[in-house]
């Protein structure tokens, strides 16, 4: 079987995006009141009392722009959550293989091809066990040999979660 990595923001993107967002927006810290925003630096999600900062982030045109392709009318950017500062990044044998995933919440897994042009994607109601599932996902996804990355995004809210590239 497979094994499948969920890949954080990486930390050239989140120094540059704790100066100026992908929007052109200044990074603004405030201290987390209540915890539980899902970071994307570290994958994990926030506790009470942390700084950190709501960003726009536009994942498929920082991947585009490092593999030398245009995305075209599929770049988007959205909010998503880091600390303020440095962090150490995702924390390893943390016990969550696939962050910000459990049972009963709704996932999409978008499908990228070489040239940055979305290829479809699945749709997951995540049930009792969301590793399985999401790993399901991602073996149809990668079966299509057109598809070099995957994004993982909220249903609810249609931001990006994470990245999962090509074995």
């Amino acid at each position: 079987m497979t094994t499948y990595t969920a890949r954080p923001i990486e930390p050239g993107a989140l120094k540059e995006l704790r100066d100026v967002d992908d929007a052109g927006r200044a990074c603004v810290p405030f201290v987390e009141g209540e915890g539980g925003s899902p970071l994307r630096c570290c994958l994990r999600r926030s506790e009470t009392g942390e700084r950190v900062a709501l960003v726009s982030y536009a994942p498929l045109r920082r991947w585009a722009a490092g593999v030398g392709v245009d995305p075209g009318a599929y770049d988007e950017q959205g909010p998503v959550f880091v600390h303020a500062g440095e962090c150490g990044g995702p924390v390893g044998g943390g016990g969550e293989r696939y962050p910000f995933a459990r049972a009963g919440v709704l996932r999409v897994v978008r499908r990228y091809s070489r040239e940055g042009r979305i290829l479809g994607g699945r749709f997951l109601d995540l049930p009792s066990m969301p590793d399985e599932s999401l790993d399901a996902a991602f073996s149809e996804a990668f079966a299509d040999p057109g598809v070099a990355l995957v994004h993982v995004r909220a249903v609810e809210y249609g931001c990006f979660l994470y990245e999962v590239r090509r074995p």
